[in-house]
């Protein structure tokens, strides 16, 4: 997981880089010095929403945290696959909520939580699950939870040092700017625009290394591509009201549920023998395709939190026959 630290910290240290030149030049151009003040504010949001994050997680996501002996073949599932990747045990939620799926979050690894929900309890099979909470403890095991959090407040940071430019009164500060302060304010959304894409690029990045991580944890790549295939599935089953419930948790899913009709339609095609799985043979076959994506598909993935479905199922054909250490 070398290069996918690698790449995290240099996001994070881009990032900040950016928002402290923005601000420098913001407060060199008006001629401010409390312009760090709203800098300081939103440092002190992250850290209100780094506290508070698992309690706002759980009360939306409506967890219920498994007793002793409940639902005891999840828990060894995940006992077990913590203990391969190294960390400690996290607990062990379910998701009072119809849509299957299953997430991770916590504020590091002692203080892991791995949930699934009801309705991927009645979709997926054993080693599909096991493959999904591989996924899940290897987001705990990099840490990437806390990393999207310290990504996040930079576009927040941004947008808040932008209007604050376009709604900026008269006095000393509009006197002796040197660049109109609404200039000064569109450079700030710019900047704020490109690194909520950056957010977002992460975003993309942790699913593939958690997938990754998931095969290299012992599961066949078929059976995690197979459970996605059936998420998708179980995603275009679930209301539109379930959905619109959870779009602002949506980051936090093995998949994103609002582009499961198109991804539906996509991945279907893979089910040659129309079992409603994805097996190792069908896998095999993509291995050997090439992947293109249209203009459209390409603008669409740039804009969202996962990675395109049927990219991601072929990065699983190259792992499973190519080994999870490559790339």
């Amino acid at each position: 997981m070398f290069w996918f630290r690698l790449r995290m910290y240099l996001l994070i240290a881009l990032m900040f880089s950016i928002v402290y030149a923005i601000v420098y030049m913001i407060a060199y151009a008006l001629g401010l010095r409390n312009i760090y003040f709203y800098m300081a504010l939103s440092l002190a949001m992250l850290v209100l929403q780094y506290m508070l994050g698992p309690k706002l997680i759980e009360w939306s996501m409506r967890v219920r945290y498994l007793k002793p002996g409940e639902l005891p073949e999840i828990q060894s599932m995940v006992k077990s696959l913590a203990i391969s990747a190294g960390i400690p045990i996290p607990r062990v939620g379910v998701s009072e909520i119809p849509l299957p799926n299953a997430f991770a979050f916590g504020r590091w690894k002692s203080d892991g939580r791995v949930c699934v929900t009801e309705g991927i309890l009645k979709l997926l099979n054993e080693k599909e699950l096991k493959a999904v909470l591989g996924h899940e403890i290897t987001h705990i095991k990099n840490r990437d939870v806390l990393t999207i959090t310290l990504l996040s407040v930079i576009p927040l940071i941004l947008y808040q040092l932008a209007w604050q430019m376009f709604y900026m009164g008269g006095g000393r500060s509009r006197r002796e700017a040197s660049l109109p302060v609404w200039a000064i304010g569109l450079i700030a959304f710019l900047a704020y625009f490109i690194t909520n894409l950056l957010v977002l690029y992460a975003s993309r990045i942790r699913e593939y290394f958690a997938d990754r991580g998931s095969v290299a944890l012992g599961n066949p790549a078929n059976e995690l591509a197979s459970a996605l295939y059936k998420l998708v599935y179980g995603a275009t089953r679930t209301s539109r009201e379930a959905v619109h419930q959870v779009e602002g948790l949506k980051a936090f899913f093995v998949n994103d549920p609002s582009c499961a009709l198109k991804e539906f339609k996509e991945l279907k095609e893979l089910d040659t023998n129309f079992s409603g799985t994805i097996d190792a043979a069908e896998l095999s076959l993509l291995r050997n395709k090439t992947v293109r994506l249209s203009t459209s598909e390409k603008f669409l993935e740039i804009f969202s939190t996962h990675p395109n479905m049927l990219k991601r199922i072929k990065k699983l054909s190259d792992w499973q026959y190519g080994g999870a250490n490559e790339h």
